[in-house]
């Protein structure tokens, strides 16, 4: 049985090729399907400004690709982003177990603030009490 993996691979594409993103786009997706994965999100970020210079490059279209897979496909696409001339960078970064871990402290304060007592209820030991109500009589 294989383990199903997250993963999140942005790459910048030349801003001279912009006609080209949806293709380069489509096409990394076909080559992550074709070996057996499924992309679940493709999303064109646009056009930005990089933080340095990439080949007298000062900007770029960026592309947010997440995938879920085996890891056998982002080893074929990170090779054909390598020998793509339109490609300036791409970084893949595995991100199921920092989504698992974030899921499991949001449960852990939703259940801490469960057990807290509702604001306007009891007060808690050692603070004042308001009798102001009270005294009136």
């Amino acid at each position: 049985m294989e383990n199903k993996r997250q993963y999140e691979v942005v790459f910048i594409v030349d801003p001279a090729a912009d006609d080209e993103v949806p293709r380069l786009t489509e096409s990394f997706t076909q080559i992550v399907t074709d070996q057996g994965g499924v992309v679940t999100k493709a999303e064109t970020m646009g056009k930005r400004q990089l933080a340095y210079e990439i080949l007298h490059h000062k900007d770029g279209t960026f592309v947010l690709l997440e995938i879920e897979g085996s890891g056998r496909e982002i080893a074929e696409l990170e090779r054909r982003m390598r020998v793509n001339d339109r490609v300036l960078r791409y970084i893949t970064v595995r991100v199921d177990e920092d989504r698992r871990r974030a899921d499991k402290l949001k449960d852990r304060r939703a259940r801490k603030a469960a057990k807290r007592p509702a604001p306007g209820s009891q007060p808690r030991r050692g603070q004042a009490m308001d009798f102001s109500e009270s005294a009136g009589e």
